[in-house]
């Protein structure tokens, strides 16, 4: 009789709180404003973009690797981009170069990574019915994908798209007549950017104002998941740098369309002198950067928040400094808007104020080093299940303490100066920030699959896929560095008529094998991605043992997540083997009253758990974290 009641009040619930309405197709799938399907949206999208990006990068390994060797092969794909005795375009190198770094930081490690999981957590993990505005939700996602179809465009035009590296320093950016990927295609680089920047403000106006006003009952800033103070700051430095990204694009097409001259003086092309006077294209570095070191963090933090979750469930273990872990990632995106300029220790900056930004740099790294700290600390000692979302994020951890050692050699100016622009960069961020984040994405898709699918992944597959990409990505960064510290120069098209560089030429090899490999590895997930949706094993309702308030709801939760009332939150999200207790987690949902901490002082000073007939005393920690 019990359970007829419970039956009844969950399907009124239902009924009260579920929002579909039964829409049709278009407003259930397409034009959705239910944050778990924007989120799957988000999801698919960087999918495609991922494969794309590291498609062009495999094209340029050829051509790194292999510089004798014809790829008429892709002549069907790649058209006059490949010259007439088989090899890849010089122009078009730097554009794939260019479009490369593009997709990857922004579609697929902004976009496709705090788009995602910052829709499909928040509401979950914080106990809301959706975001703020569903609406501005929806629009965030369509303005991102109108950018990937006007970046995608770019592709396909007779000029090329835009090539002066992702960075797009002037002139080359500025100048429409300065190379092919200088015209149409810079044009449309610089629109579909706009257009990103709209999705990525709209997305995290959303973000704060959700965790802000719409916590459940219980649900205090100190009881959040790591995972959603990482997503709030991200939308936070998202919402104070981005704007600066977009005011340097707008300047930029004054400069290429009407006459204006804030980047451009003194030019000259083929002996005639342009009329533009007093503009520095140093001015564009410096909006650029201001961006662009607060980015390293709007990819990286998200990562950081899902490792920790990851970890600390599967070492079922509470994960070690909550408060030292909320404390760095505020440093962390503090400090991210004051360090910019180390990226232009070479553009004839004063000794002192590069000192100060080498100071502020090391500086950065020790917030950075608390949260390697706590991770290995949460990992010590634990009963670690190594699942594929558990390995991933320890390979993060190894690719942030890896990369970011050698971040510490670039934040010395005198050094930088030295390796500046050559491969030894290339090697470091790719490993800090471009591994390390999409580490944490595949760590996020294989923990959150079965409740954003309702299915499992295969386990066996994504150990394949984990074990190819953990050892091809430090097989083709690691060897970088050596190269990097002998002087090869990133963005270069040939090293071949270098003699210097010759005894490098195996080293480059590997470099390239190991990047076809990695990518390779690639599709054994997507087959286990796509396949596991339609076909995988149904997910028990708590597959991973979690806490957190996500896993409260239906397997197949439906437009306002819960049917009935939101539960209420009484303790904090890391609660696993506690001493005392039923089982090795204690959801967030149990209050204090139904655990052994009601218990009275005498029997909370000692559990008598009963081991081959003799008393084992055990201190009660109560709920310290």
């Amino acid at each position: 009789m019990a359970t007829e009641e419970i039956n009844v009040v969950e399907e009124v619930g239902h009924e009260e709180h579920d929002h579909d309405h039964h829409g049709n197709f278009w407003t259930t799938y397409v034009f959705s404003t239910d944050h778990k399907t924007i989120a799957k949206q988000f999801l698919i999208t960087g999918i495609f973009w991922a494969l794309l990006g590291g498609i062009l990068s495999v094209i340029f390994r050829l051509q790194l690797g292999f510089p004798e060797s014809s790829i008429e092969w892709l002549r069907p794909f790649l058209g006059d981009w490949i010259t007439g005795d088989g090899k890849l375009d010089p122009e078009f190198y730097l554009a794939l170069v260019t479009m490369h770094g593009t997709i990857m930081v922004f579609f697929v490690l902004t976009a496709g990574l705090s788009g995602t999981f910052s829709n499909f957590l928040i509401p979950l993990q914080i106990g809301a019915r959706d975001m703020a505005s569903g609406f501005m939700n929806m629009l965030s996602y369509w303005f991102f994908f109108a950018s990937s179809v006007v970046m995608f465009t770019s592709l396909f035009i007779e000029t090329g798209p835009a090539s002066g590296g992702w960075v797009i320093y002037p002139p080359l950016s500025a100048l429409p007549q300065a190379v092919n990927g200088s015209g149409l295609g810079m044009t449309l680089w610089l629109v579909s950017m706009a257009l990103f920047i709209v999705s990525t403000l709209l997305g995290g106006i959303n973000y704060i104002t959700t965790v802000i006003n719409m916590r459940t009952k219980g649900m205090s800033f100190s009881k959040l998941p790591l995972t959603i103070w990482a997503f709030f700051l991200t939308a936070v430095i998202g919402l104070l740098s981005f704007p600066v990204l977009f005011s340097a694009a707008l300047l930029l097409i004054f400069d290429r369309h009407f006459g204006t001259s804030f980047f451009l003086s003194d030019i000259y092309i083929n002996g005639e002198a342009l009329p533009n006077q007093g503009g520095s294209p140093i001015l564009f570095q410096h909006l650029f950067w201001f961006l662009g070191h607060p980015e390293v963090y709007i990819v990286l933090l998200p990562a950081l928040g899902i490792t920790s979750e990851v970890i600390s469930t599967n070492a079922r273990k509470p994960i070690f400094g909550y408060y030292a872990m909320i404390g760095s990632m505020l440093a962390i995106g503090f400090l991210s808007f004051i360090v910019w300029a180390h990226h232009m220790f070479v553009t004839g900056m004063n000794p002192f104020l590069g000192s100060v930004f080498t100071i502020l740099t090391l500086i950065i790294a020790v917030p950075s080093a608390i949260k390697v700290f706590n991770y290995i600390t949460t990992l010590w000692g634990g009963n670690i299940r190594f699942t594929p979302g558990m390995m991933f994020s320890i390979g993060l951890v190894s690719f942030f303490i890896s990369g970011g050692l050698t971040g510490i050699a670039l934040g010395n100016s005198a050094v930088d100066i030295q390796l500046h622009d050559t491969y030894f960069v290339v090697a470091h961020f790719h490993l800090v920030m471009g591994s390390a984040s999409f580490f944490g994405l595949m760590a996020g898709v294989y923990h959150w699959f079965p409740k954003m699918f309702g299915r499992m992944m295969s386990n066996k597959l994504g150990s394949i896929h984990f074990w190819l990409t953990f050892a091809g990505v430090y097989l083709v960064f690691f060897p970088m560095h050596y190269i990097g510290v002998a002087g090869f120069p990133r963005r270069y098209y040939s090293f071949t008529n270098f003699d210097t560089f010759n005894d490098f030429t195996d080293l480059n090899v590997l470099v390239s094998i190991a990047a076809i490999v990695t990518l390779a590895a690639q599709f054994i997930f997507l087959f286990n991605f796509f396949y596991s949706i339609f076909r995988g094993k149904l997910a028990p309702a708590n597959p991973w043992g979690s806490t957190t308030l996500e896993w409260t709801t239906p397997r197949f939760p439906k437009h306002g997540n819960w049917p009935g009332e939101i539960p209420a939150v009484y303790r904090w999200p890391y609660d696993y083997s506690k001493p005392g207790a039923d089982e090795d987690f204690i959801p967030q949902t149990v209050p204090y009253s139904e655990t052994p901490e009601s218990n009275t002082p005498a029997e909370n000073e000692k559990i008598k758990l009963e081991t081959n007939g003799d008393e084992i005393v055990v201190k009660q920690n109560g709920d310290s974290h």
